[in-house]
């Protein structure tokens, strides 16, 4: 015996809940004579009959009957499910996980996304402040932050931000004591706070460029750390010369407690992009989490 098609199964189920082949017809879109084809289809292959025929009415046979409770309540539990996942899209929810850097998450996320997180209390987001590069895929990330450079060729990129610089910087406090270097070169002679990558665990190399020429510096110095927040800090605090994305100290530059020097060599930035698997299809809670931050860009 063949197994049933679902759309026997389900043509049988509308015949006997109507008790009629006009009005389940109507039910389905179909024709009345479609409907009872499918239906004597699915009792040659069952090998018994389940409906009983009159010309004023249709009702179950005890084989039917039994068929009819049986996948009956199975049937509505995935009309159900759907219907509830429909109703996602009228008022999204769940939880949206995105991996990124803490001045993104402050600077960019945060105020873009808190109108979102007033406006639907069931949607969940989750921030995962992390320097190194994920697998967003494997570790099931909605998302990540990075910077344009570092994202791989096989994603979904938006753009979040504007293009930015690198910035050197330090308190006046340090540059009263050590002088200002005029020349990447001169920052061997300086105290540097170091950055240790957590991507390759090295040093990261200070890089330059003015006019076409290229200096690659191995700063030195007595404080080393893998996130920016302590270099701020430290740098604030005169322990010497950091080399940061400008937005991360923006602040600190604007109210005068960190200083700018050899701003004319200081690389661009790509700016910050969000970045999402484009084999994946998006939920509505992370579809509005895109939208979200995407509404502010010119």
């Amino acid at each position: 015996m063949s197994r049933p098609d679902l759309n026997e199964l389900l043509a049988f189920l509308a015949v006997a809940r109507e008790g009629s082949f006009t009005r389940a017809a109507a039910t389905l879109g179909v024709s009345q004579s479609a409907l009872s084809q499918t239906v004597r289809k699915l009792e040659e292959r069952l090998g018994v009959r389940l409906l009983s025929r009159t010309t004023r009415s249709v009702s179950t046979t005890p084989a039917g009957e039994r068929l009819a409770n049986t996948v009956g309540p199975h049937f509505d539990g995935i009309e159900t499910e759907v219907d509830a996942l429909t109703a996602l899209q009228d008022k999204p929810a769940g939880t949206v996980r995105i991996t990124c850097g803490e001045a993104p998450l402050r600077n960019l996320l945060l105020p873009r996304l808190a109108p979102l997180v007033r406006d639907y209390p069931d949607i969940v987001l989750e921030f995962d402040v992390n320097y190194g590069l994920r697998d967003i895929v494997a570790e099931r990330f909605d998302a990540g932050v990075r910077l344009g450079s570092m994202i791989d060729k096989d994603m979904i990129a938006a753009r979040l931000g504007p293009p930015g610089h690198m910035a050197v910087v330090a308190s006046n406090d340090y540059l009263d004591r050590w002088g200002r270097p005029r020349h990447p070169r001169e920052l061997t002679a300086h105290r540097c706070i170091n950055q240790r990558m957590v991507s390759s665990n090295g040093l990261y190399v200070w890089d330059f460029e003015k006019r076409g020429e290229k200096v690659k510096v191995r700063v030195d110095g007595p404080l080393i750390f893998n996130t920016s927040p302590p270099q701020i800090d430290a740098a604030l605090a005169g322990l010497g010369l950091a080399l940061l994305p400008n937005d991360e100290v923006a602040a600190q530059l604007e109210s005068g407690a960190l200083v700018r020097v050899l701003e004319d060599w200081c690389p661009q930035l790509p700016g910050y992009f969000l970045y999402y698997p484009s084999r994946r299809q998006p939920s509505p809670a992370f579809a509005l989490v895109l939208k979200a931050l995407r509404q502010d860009q010119t």
